[in-house]
Formats: C-alpha cells, structure tokens, sequence
C-alpha cells in the first residue's frame, strides 16, 4: 500500500505529462485551423477557439479528464489511496478505447495527431508516467 505523498507525486507527474501531451495535441488542432483560415493571432483567440470552435471539441475529453485530475490532487482534505489511482488509469483506458462511442471523436483526432513528433513523444511519456502508476500496488 502507498502513501498519500507517494501517490500524489506520481499522478502530479502523470497530470504534468498529460499537459504536455495535450498542448502536442492543441499544436495540430491549431494548425489545422490555420490552414483553413488564416493566423491565430492571440492567445485569447486560441482559447475562444479551444472553448467554442468545432474544430478543437475533439479535445474536450482529455481537456475534462485533466481538469478533473488537477482537482483530485488540489484538494487538500482528501488523502489519496490506490482508489484515485484505479480511477485515473481506467479514464484514461476508456478514453483510448476503441470500443467506447462516447470518444471517438477524441480519438479521430488523437489517430490524425500520432503521427507528428512532438506528439509521439508526448504520448510516450504520459503512457510510461501511467505504467510506472501500476507499482504503486506492488
């Protein structure tokens, strides 16, 4: 059994590689805007477009699943057991799930992403941040 510090460690770095992740993912969905319709010119024109343009919605799963993690670990009252652990690996797992209608949206996207670099790099580590996630137990 882990500790509360261990365990918030560990999906601390799992959040931060996700982030990264994300933001890899955010870098093609911009792109792909631009090319259709010109520059982005701000950063408040990027979120505007994040939070209301059909082109980024495929985002919004992650988007949620790491806004839920970052409160998870901002709660300071609440001691973190293996439970919060299982809870994150399986959204995750259902996210990525080819069999789960609900994203597949999300996963159009992450599947025309993949193959860019900074993606695949991305996606590597928030996956080996996940795996190490599984010792915790151990």
């Amino acid at each position: 059994m882990s500790d509360d510090a261990t365990i918030r460690r560990k999906l601390r770095a799992l959040a931060t590689a996700l982030r990264h992740f994300h933001s890899a993912l955010l870098d093609k969905a911009k792109e792909d805007y631009e090319f259709l319709n010109g520059p982005v010119n701000s950063p408040y024109e990027l979120f505007n477009l994040v939070t209301g343009h059909h082109g980024f919605q495929w985002l919004r799963p992650l988007s949620g699943l790491m806004a839920t993690l970052d409160e998870v670990l901002d709660t300071k009252d609440l001691k973190l057991s293996e439970q919060q652990v299982r809870d994150v690996q399986q959204a995750l797992e259902v996210l990525f799930s080819q069999t789960e209608p609900s994203f597949a949206e999300f996963r159009k996207g992450y599947d025309a992403a993949k193959a860019r670099p900074d993606v695949q790099k991305a996606d590597a580590r928030w996956r080996e941040v996940r795996d190490s996630l599984g010792s915790l137990s151990a």
